[in-house]
């Protein structure tokens, strides 16, 4: 252990340490330093009293002033739903099939549809609404149960074979592979491709689609809505048309499920991404609306 000495060289004592001829020196701090540092102990100290700072066994410590990010979240909240209130109201007591005679409140209810659809539905068909292999595209006019505002609307309500509720939509194609041999289907594969296009007709194939296909897919294999049977003639493919595909969802079949958003979201946001959806380019028109005379009259019959 060295003794303490003045450096000749700076005229700073050292601290006593000598390691190989090497002193350490004894060098004060800046004083700006430790100005600094003091100052930063007490806004520490102080931000320890004033807001929520140290960790306990469930919340922080709360502050004396009772602030916190998620309150001021909370108010902007409440904020942002008390300044829309107006207009999901409007939208609320709306029915749905007279949204289009009111274009403000048809674009405001496609607005909201529209923030509602980037967080709950572009998981499946995605942030274009797009899709992609077994998740409908909404851009298009292909519908397996119906385009209008009023169809769009009980799919989202009720969703796709949701197994926990009878309102569900559904519909099931048969495994062809427990009933047709190997040769019929490679020949449906045919029938089934040469309806878009894709191949030449086979007779054989058309054969087999007569006898167990038609009955859903309808004789030109176009379709059945109320079924849920999906048109197979317009070169749209939910699963893909190439022979491999087509092979294995003959052979096994598919059943896409879509959640019931009825247990999810309120009416209102139901509503207004069936608005959302409807306004992508595919959306139908929807029947049109019963004279209010009609309707009267039909009431008094009825009674």
């Amino acid at each position: 252990m060295a003794h303490k000495h003045i450096d000749e060289a700076t005229g700073t004592p050292t601290v006593g340490h000598e390691w190989d001829g090497i002193a350490e020196l004894d060098t004060p701090l800046p004083r700006w330093w430790l100005i600094t540092f003091i100052l930063c102990i007490v806004l520490a100290v102080g931000y320890v009293i004033f807001y929520p700072a140290i960790p306990l066994a469930n919340p922080a410590t709360p502050g004396t002033l009772g602030w916190s990010s998620r309150g001021d979240l909370a108010k902007e909240m409440a904020a942002d739903t008390s300044r829309r209130a107006p207009v999901f109201k409007a939208i609320a007591i709306t029915p749905l099939a007279q949204l289009p005679a009111n274009p403000a409140l048809l674009a405001q209810a496609i607005e909201g549809g529209r923030a509602a659809f980037k967080v709950h539905c572009v998981q499946c068909h995605g942030a274009g609404a797009a899709g992609s292999v077994g998740y409908p595209n909404l851009n298009d006019d292909d519908w397996l149960w119906g385009g209008d505002l009023g169809a769009i609307e009980h799919t989202l309500i009720n969703g796709i074979r949701n197994p926990d509720y009878d309102e569900t939509r559904n519909s099931q194609m048969p495994a062809f592979g427990e009933i047709l041999g190997n040769a019929e289907i490679e020949a449906v594969i045919t029938h089934v491709r040469s309806l878009s296009g894709l191949e030449k007709p086979s007779l054989a194939g058309a054969t087999v689609f007569a006898d167990n296909c038609a009955a859903c897919h309808g004789e030109n294999g176009k379709g059945y809505r109320d079924l849920g049977a999906p048109n197979i003639a317009d070169s749209i493919w939910l699963y893909g048309g190439d022979r491999k595909t087509l092979k294995h969802t003959i052979t096994y079949a598919r059943g896409g499920v879509m959640p019931r958003w009825n247990a999810r979201l309120n009416p209102v946001t139901i509503k207004m991404l069936a608005a959302y959806v409807h306004s992508l380019g595919g959306g139908e028109a929807g029947p049109p609306p019963v004279p209010a005379e009609v309707a009267e009259a039909s009431t008094r019959v009825d009674e």
